[in-house]
């Protein structure tokens, strides 16, 4: 177990160095250093000299990848990328390009992100599962042929346009809910419970059809027949032998996108005016704030990584026969 955990931390090294790199490749490709100081000096009007004691001030003098003007490994490290990279590499994310710390600002907002990803997961997996065990339970019916069709519907339809009608019809016509916005507290549950249901309801399509085949390639197997044959009901062999063969697949799925919770929804948080995550991100990218972007590309690189190894070994948890090699 420890030799695996091991060789696939080390494994993650390369990736993230390559994520790194590629990350840093497209921001710059867009924008130049030049272009980012005059983004946050604020105008069109901005003399050289300002611009340069920007860059000077924010790590952005130097040049991008190979510094010709240096000897030996200067060269290399001269550079705007390894200066940047090793600081990000040693958990050192820094101060954004507006002058703000970065981890404070995280440790600010993880936790609106939290209380709308963890509740949309659970209720959605819930809700995933009930609507495919059913469709799987009355498989070859109608009520089987029209959940498909609804399914299929609900996948063609965009996330923004839940969002956009869930607002009109449950904020502003109903008054049920505050449209935007958030606050501190228990008063924060007001703020959450559309964003909430609206991620449940959109992503009820992908959940229940991925499920539903789940169940149905398990339902042809042997030993839901022998369980058939010994007097067990559809319904209990559905939730007591189907449900529990199919957690390996389930798992994958589900423990892969844990570290996502962490980062938020962007298109959620945005809409809804919430100071999570997501929305952090979506206004680095706006305001063209690279140390921002690095970090929270980074982070979710690593969550992601690290979701894929807790995949791993929930497989053994789940299944004995599943062994760490």
């Amino acid at each position: 177990m420890w030799t695996y955990l091991i060789r696939r931390l080390l494994y993650a090294i390369p990736i993230l160095i390559g994520v790194n790199v590629i990350t840093f490749a497209l921001f710059f490709f867009v924008n130049s250093p030049d272009d980012i100081a005059n983004i946050h000096l604020g105008g069109k009007y901005v003399t050289e000299e300002a611009k340069k004691d920007w860059k000077m001030a924010h790590g952005y003098h130097a040049p991008l990848f190979f510094n010709a003007t240096a000897s030996g490994v200067n060269t290399l490290t001269d550079t705007i990328f390894f200066q940047k990279s090793v600081k990000l590499f040693m958990f050192d994310f820094g101060v954004s390009d507006s002058g703000r710390d970065i981890i404070q600002a995280i440790s600010e907002r993880y936790l609106p992100s939290l209380l709308i990803a963890i509740p949309t997961l659970l209720l959605g997996l819930l809700v995933d599962i009930t609507v495919a065990g059913l469709l799987a339970f009355f498989l070859g019916t109608y009520l089987d042929t029209l959940g498909i069709f609804l399914c299929v519907v609900l996948i063609s339809i965009s996330a923004l346009f839940y969002i956009i009608v869930g607002q009109y019809l449950f904020a502003k016509i109903l008054l049920w809910f505050p449209i935007s916005g958030y606050v501190g507290g228990f008063d924060a549950i007001k703020f959450l419970i559309l964003p909430i249901i609206i991620g449940v309801v959109a992503g009820i399509g992908s959940g229940a059809r991925w499920y539903r085949t789940l169940f149905i390639e398990e339902l042809h197997k042997d030993y839901v027949r022998t369980a058939e044959a010994k007097g067990l009901s559809r319904l209990q062999v559905m939730f007591k032998h189907i449900l529990r063969n199919a957690l390996i697949p389930i798992l994958t799925g589900v423990v892969a996108i844990l570290p996502l919770l962490f980062m938020g929804s962007l298109l959620m948080e945005s809409f809804f005016g919430i100071p999570g995550l997501g929305s952090y991100t979506i206004d680095a990218i706006r305001e063209q704030d690279f140390a921002i972007v690095r970090v929270m590309v980074f982070i979710g690189t690593a969550l992601y990584i690290l979701g894929l190894i807790l995949t791993d070994i929930s497989y053994v948890m789940v299944d004995p026969r599943v062994r760490l090699t």
